[in-house]
């Protein structure tokens, strides 16, 4: 770890760290926290991938859907309008909508080799990402003069790496450059999540072997055909087996830096809060 002890940690100049666990757990509370505090630079690995790396996909999806449309049509095809994406670190729906969910079309499902075919953009979108880190911990320096660095990882991280390999290249890059914090949840937590995903379903992005097996077990559990998928039923039936999935995902990560609790996340009020909840988990460790 870059920081070996707590006190290497307290008396650093520059505090580098990257938060990853589930989504809903406090990564982007802490990161807007810290942002807030004036002296944090925040990188939202959800915003680089839905601005550089997939915004012309999310773009072009839309004027797919506004050609549709003669009104629209003849206003894109003049260049009378334009249309992009508005996407902010606490909006990434245009993203979101743009992954889809496979099933029924009727019900705005994707057929499911089109919504392989965009999680496939977005792991590629996802490694270049985290992949980025250390160049935005130099620009953020460089430019704005900021010394302490958070980088706000998606919830699909533990996707895209292999924990096990000492030398994976995504999980090596980002140790090297921060200290890696995995915020971790309770059974209780998993029980909230599940109810929030269960009332506002959104889409996710899955490891493609567990994406296949899912929509195979789905497609013979429930005796349907892809086209009678429901799109929303599905992606609640397999977010809860992706929280299962995710677990030991995330606490084998967890070997490349330190641990934190969601409660403790929670209880975290200011900068200096999570400096010292940070020296605790080293020690800890």
């Amino acid at each position: 770890m870059i920081y070996p002890t707590a006190d290497d940690w307290l008396s650093a100049p520059d505090k580098r760290v990257v938060l990853f666990g589930m989504s809903g757990l406090g990564k982007t509370h802490i990161s807007n926290l810290l942002r807030d505090s004036g002296d944090w630079f925040h990188y939202s690995v959800d915003y680089r991938i839905g601005t550089r790396y997939m915004g012309e996909h999310i773009a072009d999806n839309a004027k797919r859907e506004a050609m549709k449309v003669p009104f629209l049509r003849d206003l894109l095809m003049s260049d009378s309008i334009y249309i992009g994406s508005n996407i902010t670190f606490n909006n990434l729906a245009p993203l979101s909508t743009y992954l889809g969910k496979p099933g029924d079309p009727d019900q705005g499902g994707l057929p499911f080799a089109e919504y392989q075919r965009r999680q496939a953009q977005h792991h590629t979108a996802e490694v270049a990402a985290l992949l980025d880190t250390p160049h935005f911990i130099n620009r953020a320096r460089d430019i704005y003069g900021y010394h302490n660095f958070v980088c706000d990882t998606g919830g699909s991280i533990c996707e895209v790496v292999d924990p096990e390999d000492k030398d994976d290249p995504v999980l090596k890059a980002l140790s090297d450059a921060a200290l890696m914090v995995w915020i971790k949840g309770s059974d209780a937590h998993t029980d909230e999540l599940v109810r929030r995903f269960d009332k506002a379903p959104k889409p996710m992005c899955y490891q493609p072997e567990f994406l296949l097996k899912c929509w195979n077990d789905y497609l013979s559990g429930e005796n349907v055909t892809p086209d009678q998928v429901d799109p929303d039923h599905f992606v609640r039936w397999t977010y809860a087996k992706a929280l299962a999935h995710r677990q030991p995902r995330y606490a084998a990560m967890a070997q490349w830096g330190v641990t934190v609790t969601a409660e403790q996340v929670a209880d975290t009020k200011t900068a200096d809060d999570f400096g010292q909840l940070i020296a605790e988990a080293i020690d800890r460790r």
